[in-house]
């Protein structure tokens, strides 16, 4: 998963936005207005009865062309029948939606999220659809929404107006229109239905509403001359028919010839034609008109120029022509100037009834005459949204400004109720631009940020970021519409040949900025190049292009500031500079493109400084130019204007070498050629975009494939998946040229920051998480090889062998040495990264001491906000100053997970590069891990399910973070499906003390979670069951497969969505069991383990974790019977992916292979010992034997020994059975695959155990029974030659022995055999028993070991010796003496006496857990032996 962080660098200056459409979200109070530059405008509207404030919050950022319409929409709701829940009340049917829907007049669709504030989806239509124009959401599903598209260039949102002339109207209602409606699904941003594609019948497609029509919805369209024609919506009508004919008759003599409607409005079956004089209701299920209204001299209307009309929702709102004909409604007038007249209308009983019922009225020299108006309706209030053009010196600036009215009810003198229209409260981010921008969080300071935006007046037409080399920024240009060029740069690579410790003294800045005089008019596009290699040495190696509206092209020295030359080939304004993309030869390498409003493109040299190549001849300004540099041609689209009632898309094929127009490409043939240049040019561009990088075009123009890998990571792929031979000399040389490059580019898959330019005088840091760590990972490895002594070369075939990774996960994860230089590299970029990223002025002891002891320099000289990245390139980006910025943590939980792991990560790789940092890195740390919400309490928790999918990177300091944030926020934040009664109260109380909202909730939920977690099995069955809408409710939440808002974050899946639900629901079952619905861990269970088995490389490792660490305490009880089967799954899987391993998945399989053999595997083993061992005994026969699935038995075994080794203790004969199995020399191949690792098995069992042992010579193996019966002790000797089993020695005398301890039974259950060892000859075996305190010998000659008949004959010990309590000795129930129950006579009752009530199961639980594994027996000579217990000697035998 992707974590990437923006930050936000603005002009000093606002950008233009001139509002062509808005749109509003009832909960909570939202408005968005969208530009005709394609930006969109978050407000947030808080009211009261008395006043009402409007903010800017953020810009949404995914269009590039003029924004035709907004709408909301529902994207994740379906309801049931077609009914939705607002229907039942005559209120807006879209009061519950929760996004916004956005299409720009280029085919652009947007789906963007209230809550997280960021764009869901991100698709552009198919050209036969054509251009969009209308949104209409269907009332009875929010989810669908008719998009009406037409195919008349849609020039009037560039007009000053917005108004088309009577004769161009006329002549467009006088011929055919094309017109296409389609039903797009919000949820995917894909056509589900095309309601019409066609000819209209009417003219130009104008208006377009939802109505209900004999329980059906339809469309209505209507053109200038009010002319209805009526589609049904249902997808079983395959034509749209026209409005019946004595409707459509009707209709037509209502309007006289040359009317022109002025604006149609719908709802419900009740449609408004407003002509300039007059306006006509009617009702489509009656097919006849109720009333209509005068706008004369004798009525209210007569003074007022509307443009148009809108229906308003209010609670005086009647069903629309039901069986009992009433119709009441309330609707609105509006004109040019800003000003509303408000209606009520009725028709009761066959009357028609109006009145006048309010106004919204301004004054005419409140506003500029350049100015455009629109209304939309928020609950009881009607905003006002101008746009006013700032002036005639920059025309190109429009500033909105934001009224809201207030639509309550009065009581009027005649006892009626009359709408009281009064002006609660304005916005405007102009007026705001500075004080937000400039002032403190806390106003008591304001930094120097302020004067230098009130000092410069100028307005950003163009800007781009340079980068250097993808590592950082190196300067912020901007274009002004004076002509000035600005370069601000980033003095950040100074420095990298200090120490770490100090990279850059105290009093160097942070930035040096460059003005560049000389263009005469704005400057319209520009871009960067670093050349490789001049021709000549007056070409200098860092340029700067500018092209501008003076028809000019500058070529600037970067380094000097120089003009270096001034090319005059355009006639026209400089619209774009395109560089030469990557892999491009020589000299084409060094030259750009020139595209101008002449229609002409053009190729220079930056060597030769003269035009090379000419493109002439597009009918049109090309506004999409890509260029193919691997192949050689150059790409042209643009829109011919030939039949201007049908635009069509011409795409020219040009060959740079030659200059000749190869291909000539109409309609949409020409999309699709277009779209595979872009994707062959975004598989060779370093950062996975159709762009060059360093260009002022808008990296909207062009979305970014990030699914497609670049080149250099494919090939790198192929390399790493050859065989691993030899490498010839050749290849030896090229590789270590490679490596001293940079030897951590090939782990890179991103660019650390990635800089992009969505409008101009907006530039975008956008930091990717994974690129950063790389570095710190990679020092981390390093740091690891020299403490462990490792070598420089390449490690052996066995090591990898036995560390169980891939030759090309070696090479990935642990590059063969950090280079100084990139371990500086790595430290700067982290510390760059921070310092734009960070909040600077909510705590000044922190920002000091990340100053002083983290050498962040604070970005005083920008304008720096925060931002969130969105599907496809699309951006948010907060508004300048504190107050925008933490409006996005109040209100998206996914902004604050993000942006949380981001700091938390980050400041834990300060600490793993320079553990100087360690106390300022951990003081960051914990800021945006518990003390922002502390100071803040109502900043939105992270969101879990976001926080999860970060558990399983690759780098330790984010899944460090993640984890650490889960736990500190989970128990305020676990989805509400899951919680239980405790969980809400207990939240309640977190958030009311807010000093310890996040100490507390650890130690409340831990004293919560003890008593849980060591609950027995009967009393977890008492726990209260859940209801069976409890359940199904649980069930629904954990199989959603519809994406989330969040998901699109880190830009996943729907399955990545379900996954991260089962996650959470796991982890909060293991660690807060008391916080969520008792019955959510038997829910979860078996989906975990789907997900285990699914071998996902996103979730499965974090899902056998979990099942590993919650197998003890709560899911132990709930799959136990199920226990071998999962085992038997699991070996199949690594049996499958170790196949697919020696295909082409090595990493890949490696990384799940390695979870579940040390994770999962082992703790399934420990849950239930003897189904485990019963399966790898049943693996023998059933799988090859060269399976990998023994090798890992036999680890998992080792692993098994090593963490918990009393749980084999009932088991060893089967272990070593196993083992040596496994080594059978019958078994040639088995025994080549595992001989290694069974070998370390049995050594392992034999180092544990003290009552299994090897003689010196490995060819001979003890084992006694450590527990069982007292009379049925025995010892068992294995040849390790032959493996098989050779004597049965008897370890149950002397004859009489349980009288000799006082009472035990001949059948009860104790410590046998507590220690072996063989003698130093290994001729004899000596034995220690715990109960009893005796040691056996043996002595038995070569000649007997030589001439064995392999008789399994108990053999009866030589001696037997009783040795002497020691001080501390105890007797218990499993342990007593021998010569202290014979001389204590009848002093003591016999200790069996105190268990002899206990079952046999209970009994055998006791002697596992009091086994003592820490005796041995010691040899001092040949006759002597000494027994000790931990390494402390308790006697001495002699022999």
């Amino acid at each position: 998963m992707k974590c990437r962080s923006v930050a936000c660098l603005w002009s000093r200056a606002p950008p233009s936005h001139r509002v062509t459409a808005t749109a509003a979200l009832t909960n909570p109070p939202t408005l968005y207005t969208g530009g005709s530059d394609g930006s969109i405008i978050w407000w947030s509207i808080s009211s009261s009865e008395s006043n009402s404030e409007v903010k800017p919050i953020a810009m949404l950022c995914g269009h590039s062309a003029p924004i035709a319409d907004l709408a909301v929409c529902d994207p994740t709701t379906v309801s049931e029948n077609g009914v939705t829940a607002a229907d039942s009340v005559k209120e807006d049917p879209f009061v519950n939606c929760s996004a916004l829907i956005s299409a720009c007049t280029d085919g652009v669709l947007c789906v963007w999220s209230r809550s997280s504030g960021h764009c869901r989806r991100r698709r552009k239509l198919p050209p036969w659809v054509g251009s969009p124009s209308i949104l209409c959401t269907l009332p009875s599903e929010p989810r669908y929404v008719c998009v009406g598209c037409s195919y008349i260039e849609s020039h009037s949102l560039d007009t000053v107006d917005g108004a088309e002339s009577l004769s161009d109207t006329d002549a467009q209602n006088r011929r055919p229109s094309r017109c296409t409606v389609v039903v797009v699904d919000t949820y995917t941003l894909t056509i589900v239905h095309t309601v019409f594609h066609g000819n209209l019948s009417i003219g130009h497609l104008k208006f377009m509403g939802v109505v209900q029509l004999e329980e059906q919805e339809s469309l209505l369209m209507a053109d200038s001359s009010g002319r209805l024609q009526l589609v049904p919506v249902s997808d079983n009508v395959d034509k749209g028919e026209d409005v019946s004919e004595s409707s459509k008759s009707s209709m037509r003599n209502w309007l006289n010839e040359g009317e022109i409607a002025i604006s149609v409005i719908t709802r419900g079956n009740l449609v408004a034609l407003f002509l300039k004089n007059r306006g006509v209701f009617w009702l489509l299920n009656r097919g006849e008109a109720i009333g209509e209204i005068s706008f004369v001299d004798d009525s209210p209307c007569s003074d007022f120029n509307f443009k148009e009309a809108m229906w308003l929702y209010s609670s005086t709102s009647a069903s629309e022509g039901d069986e009992n004909d009433i119709v009441s409604e309330t609707f609105a007038l509006l004109d040019d100037s800003g000003s509303a007249v408000l209606f009520d209308m009725s028709y009761i009983d066959g009357e028609f009834t109006y009145k006048k019922n309010g106004e919204v009225v301004t004054a005419s020299d409140q506003h500029s005459e350049k100015s455009s108006f629109c209304f939309v309706q928020l609950r009881q209030s009607l905003l006002r949204v101008e746009s006013s053009c700032c002036g005639t010196e920059q025309p190109f600036q429009w500033w909105p400004h934001i009224t809201v009215w207030s639509l309550s009810l009065r009581n009027g003198d005649e006892k009626e109720f009359r709408l009281q229209c009064k002006m609660l409260g304005e916005g405007s981010y102009f007026d705001d631009w500075i004080s937000s921008s400039g002032v403190d969080l806390k106003g008591s300071t304001e930094n120097d940020l302020g004067s230098s935006v009130s000092d410069s007046g100028q307005c950003v037409s163009s800007s781009m970021v340079i980068s250097e080399n993808m590592y950082v920024p190196y300067a912020v240009v901007h274009g002004f519409f004076s002509g000035e060029i600005e370069i601000a740069k980033f003095d950040f690579l100074q420095g990298l040949d200090s120490p770490a410790s100090s990279p850059r003294s105290d009093t160097d800045p942070l930035v040096s900025k460059q003005h560049l005089l000389g263009h005469t008019g704005p400057v319209l596009c520009l871009a960067a190049h670093r050349m490789l290699g001049a021709a000549n040495g007056r070409s200098p190696s860092h340029v700067l292009i500018s092209g501008s509206m003076d028809c000019t092209i500058r070529i600037w020295d970067l380094e000097s500031g120089n003009v270096v030359m001034i090319m005059h080939h355009h006639v026209a304004p400089v619209r774009q500079i395109i560089l030469a993309p990557a892999r491009t030869e020589h000299p084409w390498s060094d030259c750009f493109l020139s595209v101008g409003d002449d229609s002409c493109v053009a190729l220079s040299s930056l060597e030769t400084l003269r035009v090379e190549r000419m493109f002439p001849g597009h009918p049109n300004y090309p506004e999409k130019v890509v260029w193919d540099g691997t192949r050689g041609y150059i790409a042209c689209l643009f829109r011919s204007l030939s039949r201007k009632s049908d635009p069509i898309d011409v795409l020219y094929i040009w060959d740079v070498k030659t200059g000749a127009r190869e291909r000539v490409l109409r309609g949409a043939a020409s999309h699709s050629m277009f779209d595979h240049f872009c994707a062959g040019i975004s598989e060779k561009s370093y950062s996975g975009s159709v762009l060059n990088g360093n260009t002022s075009v808008s990296s909207l123009l062009f979305p970014a494939d990030e699914e497609k890998k670049p080149f250099y990571l494919k090939n790198y792929e192929r390399i790493a998946s050859l065989p691993t031979s030899k490498p010839s000399a050749s290849q030896e040389k090229t590789r270590e040229e490679s490596s001293s490059a940079s030897s951590l580019s090939q782990t890179i898959r991103y660019p650390p920051i990635k800089c992009a330019c969505p409008f101009p005088g907006i530039s975008t840091l956008i930091f990717d998480l994974s690129s950063l760590a790389v570095y710190c990972q990679a020092h981390e490895n390093s740091d690891m090889r020299k403490m462990l002594g490792e070598s420089s070369g390449k490690p052996t075939a066995q090591q990898k062998t036995s560390n169980n990774q891939s030759p090309v996960q070696e090479t990935v994860d642990n590059p063969a040495e950090i280079s100084p230089m990139d371990k500086a590299i790595g430290e700067y970029l982290i510390r760059f990264s921070l310092s734009f990223l960070h909040m600077w002025g909510i705590d000044t002891e922190l920002d000091q001491t990340l100053t002083t002891h983290l050498k962040l320099k604070r970005p005083e000289s920008f304008i720096v906000a925060s931002g969130l990245q969105g599907d496809k390139g699309s951006l948010t980006l907060a508004f300048p100053g504190l107050n925008a910025t933490l409006e996005l943590w109040k209100s998206s939980s996914e902004f604050s997970a993000l942006r949380s792991v981001m700091m938390v990560s980050l400041a834990q790789c300060m600490i793993s590069l320079s553990h100087s940092t360690a106390t300022a890195s951990s003081t960051l740390a914990a800021f945006y891990t518990r003390n922002l919400a502390e100071k803040y309490p109502d900043v939105k928790p992270p969101l879990l399910q976001l926080l999860v999918t970060f558990w399983q990177e690759r780098s330790e300091q984010v899944r460090m973070a993640a984890r650490s944030i889960f736990h500190h926020t989970a128990s305020f934040a676990i989805p509400l499906p899951l919680c239980s009664d405790f969980a809400s109260e207990h939240a309640k109380l977190v958030r009311s003390l807010s000093e310890i909202c996040l100490h507390e909730p650890e130690a409340l939920s831990s004293e919560e979670e003890r008593p849980t977690n060591g609950l027995d099995s009967e009393h977890i069955h008492e726990a209260p069951r859940l209801s069976q809408a409890e359940e199904s409710e649980l069930l629904s939440w954990l199989e959603s497969f519809e994406m989330q808002d969040w998901i699109s974050c880190v830009g996943g899946t729907s399955q990545d969505a379900m996954a991260a639900h089962i996650i959470v629901a796991a982890a909060l079952s293991i660690w807060y069991p008391s916080l969520v619905k008792p019955g959510l861990a038997m829910l979860v269970v078996h989906k975990l383990l789907n997900l285990v088995m699914a071998m996902s490389e996103k979730y499965s490792s974090t899902a056998a974790e979990l099942l590993s660490e919650g197998m003890e305490t709560t899911w132990k009880l709930l799959i136990g019977p199920d226990i071998p089967r999962i085992v038997s799954d699991i070996f199949f899987q690594i049996e499958c992916v170790s196949s697919s391993a020696r295909a082409h998945q090595a990493v890949l399989s490696s990384s799940i292979k390695e979870t579940l053999v040390e994770v999962l595997l082992p703790s399934l083993a420990m849950a239930d010992v003897t189904g485990f061992l019963s399966m790898i005994e049943s693996q023998i026969w059933s799988t090859a034997s060269d399976s990998p699935v023994h090798v890992v038995s036999l680890r998992t075994l080792i692993r098994i020994i090593r963490a918990s080794p009393r749980n084999l203790v009932l088991h060893l004969e089967k272990v070593v059975n196993f083992v040596l199995q496994t080594m059978d020399p019958s078994n040639t191949v088995m025994r080549k695959t595992c001989l290694q690792t069974s070998m370390a098995a049995l050594r392992e069992v034999v180092r544990v155990f003290p009552m299994v042992i090897l003689n010196d010579s490995s060819t001979r193996l003890a084992i006694g029974d450590a527990i069982t019966e007292i009379n049925g002790a025995s010892i068992r000797i294995y040849d390790m030659q032959s493996m098989t089993k050779i004597r049965v020695l008897d370890a149950s005398g002397p004859p009489g022995l349980p009288n000799l301890l006082r009472g035990a039974s001949e059948s009860a259950v104790t410590t046998a055999i507590s220690a072996l060892s063989f003698s130093p000859d290994g001729e004899g075996l000596v034995a220690f028993s715990e109960n009893g305190l005796m040691i056996r010998w043996w002595s038995l000659g070569s000649v007997w070991w030589e001439k064995l008949s392999r008789s399994l004959t108990p053999v009866q010990c030589t001696k037997l010796i009783f040795m002497h309590p020691w001080d501390g000795f105890s007797s218990n129930s499993s342990r007593t003496s021998v010569i202290s129950s014979i001389t204590s006579h009848d002093e003591e009752t016999p200790l069996q006496e105190t268990s002899k009530n206990i079952s046999h199961a209970e009994r055998l639980k006791q002697l596992v857990q009091h086994l003592d594994l820490s005796y041995r027996l010691v040899w001092a000579n040949e006759r002597k032996v000494v027994l000790t217990r931990h390494s402390v000697e308790l006697g001495t035998c002699l022999l």
